[in-house]
């Protein structure tokens, strides 16, 4: 049942008002989540948004992937720093005007520039890493170290990538988030995006290794077995200009 007031799950993304900023593809994603109590990441949530949650449960998200070809408005891609690789542990969302989205504890990439870029931008909480990517057959194998003084905590993900199947309510609660909301120049934002349906696949688990969720407070989830696991292809995205999360939704 949906909540009075909060946009219902959709996995149909609303058009983009206004100009595009940026496209990009995201490739052989892994969706690895961990329900938990709401209450242990509040605090993690920008003036203005609280956490979403399924069934009284909401989920804390590491999801490694391949970013492909990313570029200004609809332009082409930008050569070599378009494409590059990504970890993030994310958060479910729910701002004021009851537009469902995610918040970032972290975004891990192998590309210095990236993560210039985006902290600056937008306060994207964006971190430098090695990061490999290996495919051998259905199996992908992702690595991160972040390169910093100090600790330098690292991820490693193996998963086999199973049959195509149709998405799960949860998949679709998880998935299904068109837009992403950052505190930044003083103010809540929200970033739009739109893309087709994800292609959800089943996984299998062959091994995980992960300090990246514990490196931003979060330090008992790897110690189980994720809650919700899933495999993408991948999907093409655009983004929209970053605008105030106070103003009323359309519709």
């Amino acid at each position: 049942m949906e909540e009075a007031g909060v946009e219902p799950v959709s996995p149909d993304a609303p058009p983009i008002s206004g100009a595009v900023a940026m496209t990009q593809r995201w490739c052989d994603l892994t969706f690895l989540h961990w329900a938990v109590d709401p209450a242990l990441v509040a605090q993690w949530m920008p003036p203005g948004v609280r956490p979403d949650t399924l069934d009284g449960r909401t989920y804390v998200g590491l999801v490694p992937f391949r970013m492909v070809d990313a570029g200004l408005g609809r332009g082409p891609a930008v050569p070599w720093l378009g494409t590059f690789l990504e970890t993030n542990v994310r958060l479910y969302s729910v701002d004021e005007t009851g537009r469902r989205g995610i918040v970032f504890l972290s975004l891990d990439t192998d590309r210095a520039a990236i993560v210039v870029g985006a902290r600056g931008a937008l306060g994207l909480p964006y971190r430098w890493a090695r990061m490999r990517h290996h495919r051998d057959g259905d199996v992908h194998t992702y690595e991160a170290r972040l390169r910093r003084l100090g600790a330098r905590p690292a991820s490693r993900v193996v998963v086999r990538a199973g049959a195509k199947r149709e998405p799960t309510a949860l998949d679709h609660f998880l998935s299904a988030r068109w837009r992403l909301h950052t505190r930044c120049w003083g103010r809540t934002l929200q970033v739009p995006n739109r893309h087709e349906r994800w292609p959800v696949h089943d996984a299998e688990l062959i091994a995980l290794d992960d300090q990246l969720m514990a490196s931003v407070g979060l330090d008992r989830l790897a110690r189980r077995p994720p809650d919700h696991l899933s495999f993408s292809p991948g999907v093409r995205t655009e983004f929209g200009l970053p605008r105030d999360a106070r103003r009323p939704r359309a519709g």
